[in-house]
């Protein structure tokens, strides 16, 4: 196969680049803007190989991807492309509803038009696969309670309510012009090659440098944590492997409250980095609670038995195996992390609403 992958250059994608050339015989073309959160050297591992190419394409600039599918000719579009973090949509939606549903819709058009013309066993068997989020369905009522692919969505924040209408999007292009689609909704990724503006990597970073480590309100929100190579493994499965028009769910069985998450990688860095920044006793002593962030959902949660009954996918990881291997990862890698921040992020707090 050949695999066309939207925002291959960021942190999910890259995994899933890293995972098909290193354990299949499948070529990759790798199709990102590289905004602030895409970089090359995620794929550093990967990108002499002869099965992938690089193309720096705005998934909104009709032409060049239309340029691209003519060029490439892929199997499979792997759809990854998108603004991801939900304090900057806070900030300033305008670049999600423009990457995330403009750039979403003139993809699918690109794609219908690439895909109607091909010849019948090709076109039969060629799949839109769009990657979205847990978000989409909203806060989780009651402790016991798992989002199932029938969950109904209710978004909350800009980011979610943008990939929410991507879903619909990509739905309806199934519906109304039998383009063949898979959809797939994951929980909150960890791992290595995180842009450090999120929980994990932001944590150990400012525990490294003795910086205040920020917890939202008392930090009793509780996600579902999959480890990113866990992730690029399911969604391989699923472009592969899955029923057109169906969608899955994809989570770590992990679930965790966000203060039990930060004391955790406190602990491990008492473990791995024992020697910290004068005048700190403990890293659990930087934990500073700050104001909640607007419209902040409680709890996410993910049943993810269709993919594991239906695909034969589970997790291999645990979230402390997996957390470990994160940590060990951004000790190891510190000088990536300074440049990928370049100088345009510095940690500081985002999404205040303001």
């Amino acid at each position: 196969m050949k695999l066309l992958v939207t925002g291959g250059a960021g942190f999910i994608g890259s995994a899933v680049i890293r995972h098909i050339i290193q354990n299949t015989q499948d070529e990759v073309v790798n199709l990102d803007k590289l905004t602030y959160a895409g970089n090359l050297e995620s794929l550093a591992e990967v990108s002499d190989s002869s099965r992938y190419a690089f193309e720096q394409v705005d998934i909104c600039n009709r032409a060049e991807v239309d340029r691209v599918l003519e060029e490439h000719q892929p199997d499979a579009i792997m759809h990854l492309a998108a603004e991801s973090h939900v304090d900057r949509s806070i900030d300033g939606p305008a670049d999600f509803i423009e990457t995330n549903i403009i750039g979403t819709y003139a993809l699918l058009e690109a794609v219908r038009q690439y895909w109607q013309p091909l010849e019948a066993e090709r076109r039969q068997n060629f799949r839109f696969h769009h990657i979205s989020t847990d978000e989409v369905y909203g806060d989780l009522d009651g402790p016991g309670n798992l989002f199932t692919e029938q969950t109904p969505y209710a978004p909350s924040s800009p980011y979610s309510a943008s990939k929410a209408s991507s879903d619909h999007l990509v739905r309806a292009w199934h519906r109304t012009y039998g383009l063949p689609v898979l959809v797939t909704n994951c929980s909150n990724n960890y791992g290595p090659y995180h842009f450090p503006e999120k929980l994990i990597p932001l944590v150990i970073l400012n525990a490294l440098e003795g910086k205040p480590l920020p917890i939202y309100g008392k930090g009793e929100q509780i996600r579902d944590w999959l480890y990113v190579e866990d992730h690029a493994r399911a969604l391989y499965k699923v472009v592969t492997e899955g029923k057109t028009g169906e969608t899955y769910n994809i989570g770590g069985h992990n679930e965790k409250q966000n203060i039990d998450v930060v004391e955790a990688i406190c602990d491990l860095l008492e473990e791995l980095a024992p020697e910290k920044p004068s005048g700190l006793a403990y890293y659990r002593d930087l934990i500073t609670f700050v104001t909640d962030r607007p419209g902040h959902d409680l709890r996410y949660a993910i049943d993810a038995g269709k993919i594991q009954q239906e695909l034969g996918w589970a997790p291999a990881e645990t979230f402390e195996t997996g957390l470990i291997k994160t940590v060990h990862w951004y000790l190891n890698n510190q000088e990536w992390c300074q440049r990928v921040q370049d100088g345009s992020y510095q940690r500081e707090r985002l999404g205040v609403g303001q």
